[in-house]
């Protein structure tokens, strides 16, 4: 069977390298990319994946910017073949409330959590369309689902994301490619991980599992979304979130 190759932005960072795991010992050739300036989180991420029998590569990449992307598909498909999966987990955050929000924090940020899945989708969907198999997966966020203070550009990028997901889930169907987001909730991340403890300790008590999420459970997910046989699942959004916000 011919390996799958996988493209997962963010792919250095606290959920990125996960996913990036998961994938790798599901059998796919996984391609982890980031920005190229962070030398020391680069080679640490090496040494993590070293036990993976090389199965995971890495490559700079801004997904703020078009061209950027365009270069890493084309580096990604002289090396390693056309790209079957994508994974879009490349994300910030500039949180403030929108009354102290300057235009450019509003900017970056969308420039990063939005743009950044138009720039990447746009590079291989021409390609899974006409190979007949693509799979997709934009890692949204809970709170794109509730809102949360201080995060109106936040939220709304994340919540951009998954109509994004569901618009390109109907014109991609018919060619065997699928779009689905994921929507974790609260994980065990360095992001969260430096929230204060007091404050940590009050999210915890509002989700139902009693606990914070781990890298793992959105990993899972993400593969369980790029199976070969997972084909009838597209335009869906799946929350990971402990319970922490339910929906029908």
């Amino acid at each position: 069977m011919t390996t799958r190759i996988a493209v997962v932005t963010g792919g250095i960072g606290g959920l990125g390298s996960e996913i990036c795991r998961y994938l790798a010992r599901a059998g796919r050739r996984v391609i982890a990319a980031d920005l190229g300036a962070r030398a020391e989180r680069i080679d640490a991420f090496r040494a993590e994946m070293a036990d993976i029998d090389g199965r995971v590569a890495f490559e700079p990449v801004d997904v703020s910017d078009f061209d950027s992307c365009a270069d890493l598909i084309r580096r990604v498909e002289a090396k390693h073949g056309a790209v079957d999966i994508l994974v879009n987990a490349a994300g910030i955050t500039r949180d403030t409330s929108l009354r102290k929000m300057t235009p450019e924090q509003w900017r970056t940020l969308m420039q990063v959590n939005l743009d950044g899945v138009f720039n990447m989708c746009r590079q291989v969907v021409d390609g899974m369309s006409a190979r007949g198999f693509g799979r997709i997966v934009n890692i949204s966020s809970v709170n794109g689902q509730t809102g949360q203070f201080g995060q109106t550009n936040y939220a709304a990028a994340k919540a951009g994301m998954h109509g994004f997901s569901m618009a390109l889930a109907r014109e991609v169907a018919k060619k065997g490619v699928t779009v689905n987001s994921v929507s974790p909730g609260y994980c065990r991340t360095a992001m969260v991980m430096a929230v204060p403890e007091e404050i940590r300790n009050q999210i915890v008590a509002q989700i139902p599992v009693g606990r914070l999420g781990e890298p793992a459970d959105i990993a899972r997910t993400v593969e369980f979304l790029t199976a070969d046989d997972a084909g009838f699942i597209t335009g869906a959004n799946i929350p990971v979130n402990g319970g922490y916000f339910m929906s029908f």
